[in-house]
């Protein structure tokens, strides 16, 4: 039987994420906060719905988007820069008790490498997570509200920084001053992250925690300085660090030794 998924959150990665799995036999529905994009999301096949989370009330039409849905990727980052007061384990609490109340199963639920803060060395997801920013904590009991839940199978993956052909970071650091120069990559192209979720939800690999890091750390001043150049752009300009340079490297090993492994380089 052809499973219904509902992605929850159709930014950069959901929309693109939709678009595979229809091709991959999946029926899909997609949430939005914006009516503009409901026609995009149609033409592309996606079901839309528009969800709007909120730490008292869900407004849109969050009943129709759970009706009868397989599975559930929850792709809905805090977003704690545009609104630093934001409680979102409160909004995370609210969309809980809604998915209770219907036939969903199994969810699928995007994190960060955040959760794991400033923790050094080799990161794999048998590391105790300890995260430092407002927006890691929040995650990382999000990340447990969801595991708790018996009624649910949960799985979480955390993702490193995320690139794409249309996206990548060195556009952004360009010119910058910045003192992290000495610090690791922990980064994944947006093809992954497709590949990892459609291959977790054909293996029905639940009650799980995976990272998602391409296997590749040079140095930050290293990387960006080479990403820059072949784009014939100013590199970010790094400067000694006058405090101690976190060294840490996430790494896949979950997904690796489940015979499965990430392709799309993160070097142009």
């Amino acid at each position: 039987m052809n499973k219904t998924i509902g992605i929850l959150g159709c930014g950069w990665l959901g929309t693109a994420l939709g678009e595979q799995l229809i091709l991959n036999g999946y029926t899909i529905k997609g949430s939005t906060t914006s009516p503009e994009k409901m026609d995009s999301l149609e033409k592309r096949g996606i079901d839309p719905h528009i969800v709007l989370l909120g730490e008292k009330s869900i407004e849109g039409d969050i009943k129709g988007f759970l009706k009868q849905i397989d599975v559930l990727v929850i792709n809905v980052p805090p977003n704690l820069k545009k609104d630093p007061k934001g409680n979102y384990v409160k909004k995370m609490e609210l969309l809980l008790d809604n998915i209770k109340n219907h036939d969903t199963s199994s969810v699928l639920f995007i994190s960060s490498t955040s959760v794991y803060g400033a923790i050094e060395g080799e990161i794999t997801e048998e590391t105790i997570p300890h995260p430092i920013t407002n927006s890691g904590k929040q995650l990382f009991s999000s990340e447990q509200l969801f595991l708790k839940e018996d009624s649910i199978s949960t799985t979480i993956i955390r993702f490193g920084g995320l690139i794409g052909e249309d996206r990548h970071p060195v556009y952004h650091l360009s010119q910058k001053e910045l003192t992290n120069g000495e610090e690791l990559i922990n980064l994944i192209h947006r093809k992954d992250c497709i590949h990892m979720i459609r291959t977790i939800i054909e293996n029905g690999y639940w009650n799980e925690v995976f990272n998602g890091v391409y296997p590749y750390h040079p140095t930050k001043a290293e990387y960006y300085g080479s990403e820059a150049k072949k784009r014939g752009i100013p590199p970010p300009i790094y400067q000694q660090s006058k405090s101690y340079i976190s060294k840490k490297k996430v790494v896949f090993r979950n997904f690796y030794v489940k015979n499965h492994v990430l392709t799309t380089s993160i070097s142009s």
